[in-house]
């Protein structure tokens, strides 16, 4: 059965961009149909299909510029029907690894959302190309939806 996946981007250098791009890629080629957010707004995001979150950490732990308005409108947000997957890219070089994913998924899970899976935390230092690690891991989860 085809589903609808909404693929919410954060990123500063493109990284969780092409993250984005290769999910994708591996929906169009189950059927599956999805919208890329790349200035995410809760009013622009279905909470009925399934979200896709692909968010990188900037700075002390920061969410990218481009998601950060979109983390505010999820604060208090009635979340419930939304169920979701979350991968993160970051550095394990720094102790703010993947932060910028934890903080979404708190505010997913905190305002009613299910997660479908635990994170994906994918090292960049590990895996210099992250979308290859999305990828495979996806891979696994789309067999159980």
């Amino acid at each position: 059965m085809s589903k609808h996946f909404e693929i919410i981007v954060g990123t500063m250098l493109g990284a969780s961009e092409y993250v984005a791009d290769a999910i994708a890629e591996k929906l169009d080629a189950s059927g599956h149909t999805h919208t890329i957010h790349t200035e995410p707004n809760l009013d622009d995001i279905k909470t009925d299909a399934t979200w896709i979150v692909c968010t990188s950490t900037h700075g002390a732990g920061e969410l990218p510029d481009n998601i950060q308005e979109f983390a505010a409108q999820l604060k208090g947000a009635p979340l419930h029907t939304v169920n979701a997957f979350v991968i993160g890219l970051g550095d394990t070089s720094y102790d703010t690894f993947c932060f910028g994913a934890k903080e979404i998924e708190k505010h997913i899970t905190d305002n009613g959302g299910t997660l479908l899976a635990d994170a994906l935390y994918i090292d960049v230092l590990e895996h210099p190309i992250p979308e290859d690690a999305a990828v495979e891991w996806f891979e696994g989860q789309l067999d159980h939806l």
